[in-house]
Order: C-alpha cells, then structure tokens, then sequence
C-alpha cells in the first residue's frame, strides 16, 4: 500500500484495471475530500452529497473496469468532470418531476395521484411489489445482501459498510453493483415489475 502511494493517478488506475483493489483505494483517499467538497460546494446537502460522491465512483469503477478510461488528461479532472454530470443530472430530473403543464383546458392540478389515498387495490399492487422485493434481496449471495441490506434499509453509508464488513470501500461498492445487476436479472428471469 505504501509503494503505491507513491504512484501516479495513472499508473494507479492501470493497476486498480489489472486487479489491484488497493490502488483503487489510494485513488478514492487522495480524491475523496476534494470531489466531495466539489459536489457539496454544488448541491449544499450533505446527504444528497454524498451519494452523488457514492455514485461518481461506482461509475468510475465500472468505467475502469470496463476498460473505457483513456488517458487523454488528468484523472482528477476526469472523476471531477463524471460527478459534475452526476450533480446535472441530477437538477435536470429534478426538474422533470416537478414541471406539471397547465395548457390544457382540462387539466386540474388538484386532481393527481399522489394527491389522494391509496384504495385497497393501490395497497395490494404496493404490498406484491414489497413482497417481491424482500425474495429477491433473500435470493443475493449474502456479502451482496449484506451491502444492499446496510446501503438502503440502514441507510449506511459505504465506508460505514465498509468498516463494518471489514472490507474495502471498491469492494462495497462493487458488491452493491453486482446486487442491483443481479436483482436486475432476477427480476427479468421471473417476470417480475417492481414498479407501480
């Protein structure tokens, strides 16, 4: 870990692409409080912060692991450019679920869904969704469960879970990519729709 301190943000990310967990976790320490602060300085909340900052590595790992990372400038202005999309996207989402049109003779902006209770079906359709979901965390390999489990239900963060399995913060982020993609496949394989 020492010597690789010493290494560039590339070579640790040609090292972290070989297999070299460690390298990732150099780059994640000696990157960590300045994206953070970036994406902090942006959204000035600090739980949505950080898991902007969660998610800003998640896609770096994936892109890496991929192997889609090219060396055409700096990694720090890289890492800092994807959560600087991530924070984007963010707004713009943000914006699209707040914009409700009113050109239309018709449209009553207090006649909405969410506006109104759920009736008894609303219950049933929520309840199969919940049902479902809890057989498909049960059906994750346990370290994935585990992560998925303390990320959502405890609402941990990941170097939380990552001190409290005794891992590395790559490997709990990695764990929760391979449970949502294997959730994903789950769902597909068995036909199931988790939303309402």
């Amino acid at each position: 870990m020492q010597t690789l301190k010493k290494y560039t943000d590339d070579q640790l990310v040609a090292q972290y692409a070989k297999g070299s967990n460690e390298a990732f976790d150099v780059l994640l320490s000696r990157h960590q409080s300045r994206i953070f602060s970036y994406i902090f300085h942006i959204v000035k909340n600090r739980d949505l912060a950080e898991d902007i900052f969660q998610e800003t590595f998640v896609k770096a790992i994936m892109t890496i692991k991929q192997g889609r990372y090219t060396e055409n400038g700096k990694f720090s202005a890289w890492i800092t450019r994807i959560a600087h999309n991530l924070i984007i996207d963010y707004y713009r989402q943000e914006k699209s679920e707040n914009t409700v049109s009113t050109d239309e003779d018709e449209t009553n902006l207090l006649n909405r869904k969410d506006l109104s209770e759920d009736n008894i079906e609303d219950e049933m359709v929520i309840n199969q969704i919940h049902n479902d979901v809890r057989r498909i965390v049960d059906a994750l390999p346990e370290s994935q469960r585990e992560v998925l489990v303390m990320r959502y239900y405890r609402n941990m963060s990941f170097k939380e879970i990552a001190d409290a399995t005794n891992v590395s913060i790559n490997t709990a982020l990695g764990r929760m990519r391979y449970a949502i993609l294997n959730m994903r496949r789950i769902a597909e394989e068995n036909n199931i729709v988790l939303t309402f």
